[in-house]
């Protein structure tokens, strides 16, 4: 099968699955955000996993769309969080109904995830409940340290890629790995594939770190120099307060405690400071260390050699899509 059959098959997992009836106000939302698109990466993996090991990949598809609810309950409570309005250019649940209906719906998706996961066989149930238990509460934790950075005068470059990789990360590499699990693969390749899947999550959080500040904003889709304008503590930034000089550092400091301010001249001016450090090029090297370590662990990985070009060539994509 294709990546785009893939597609359809999670698609018509996500169509054909009921959420729940009543009242209307609870499941509604549910079925709004599951319907509002995405990328699918997650489910996307599960099945890329599964495929390495088993050819036909429709048995693994509803708990493909197992991960997919799970990734949407975690953006309903983030977007809640964030105050965000929109979520894939659509309204978002709390904006679109309530905060309260929206930490409720949210609530009843995450148990309708451990729902679609009891149909497993029990040899093969508690593995990938306990596999899942442990990425679920990680992604809790990255988010709160997300939370708590916000509010912290100093954070470093290994806090930083910590907290992506619990927020991010992780959950792809349980992607892959809930596919080989499925597929009866051996404890070393779900590791292998794990791994894959953290190195490359968090090159991908920093290749969007990169894309904040210097994308084409006609191909970005979004605002360029957003994290600048919030003093988000990305990569780039961590690494600038680093490796500043005091003129440096103090104009850079200028900025992030500045209360009114022209965005454009703030994103010019710290990306000058950007551009004189070479945080550019460092950023880049980063990004080129998580995704070559992932690849080094795809390597390690068995199965059938042509899914495992597919997902190889499915990861490239992304990459160059993004870059």
């Amino acid at each position: 099968m294709s990546i785009a059959e893939y597609k359809r098959l999670i698609e018509q997992e996500i169509q054909h699955h009921n959420f729940g009836n009543e009242p209307a106000s609870l499941y509604e939302p549910i079925r709004y955000l599951m319907n509002i698109g995405g990328k699918r990466m997650r489910p996307l993996l599960v099945l890329l996993g599964y495929s390495l090991f088993k050819k036909s990949v429709k048995q693994a598809a509803p708990y493909a769309m197992a991960v997919e609810a799970f990734h949407n309950f975690t953006l309903m409570h983030d977007d809640i969080m964030d105050n965000a309005p929109l979520r894939r250019g659509n309204v978002t649940v709390h904006e679109k109904w309530n905060v309260n209906t929206a930490i409720l719906s949210g609530d009843v998706m995450l148990v309708k995830v451990y729902d679609m996961f009891l149909s497993l066989k029990p040899e093969t149930l508690k593995p990938v409940l306990k596999a899942f238990n442990t990425c679920a509460a990680e992604v809790c934790e990255g988010q709160q340290w997300d939370m708590e950075f916000e509010t912290l005068n100093q954070v470093t470059v290994e806090q930083y890629i910590t907290m992506i990789r619990l927020k991010t990360a992780v959950l792809l590499g349980f992607s892959l790995e809930l596919g080989g699990m499925l597929a009866g693969a051996s404890k070393t390749d779900c590791k292998a594939l794990r791994e894959f899947g953290i190195n490359i999550g968090i090159g991908f959080q920093l290749m969007d770190d990169l894309l904040d500040a210097y994308a084409d904003p006609k191909k970005f889709g979004k605002q360029v120099g957003g994290d600048i304008i919030a003093n988000k503590k990305t990569f780039l930034l961590i690494t600038a307060l680093e490796r500043a000089n005091k003129q440096q550092h103090n104009e850079l400091q200028q900025w992030l405690l500045a209360k009114k301010f022209n965005k454009q001249a703030k994103v010019k001016a710290v990306k000058q400071i950007f551009n004189a450090l070479q945080i550019p090029e460092l950023t880049e090297g980063k990004i080129k260390h998580y995704f070559d370590k992932g690849f080094k662990q795809l390597e390690k990985v068995g199965g059938n050699k042509a899914s495992k070009k597919v997902l190889k060539t499915f990861t490239e994509e992304l990459i160059a899509r993004q870059s």
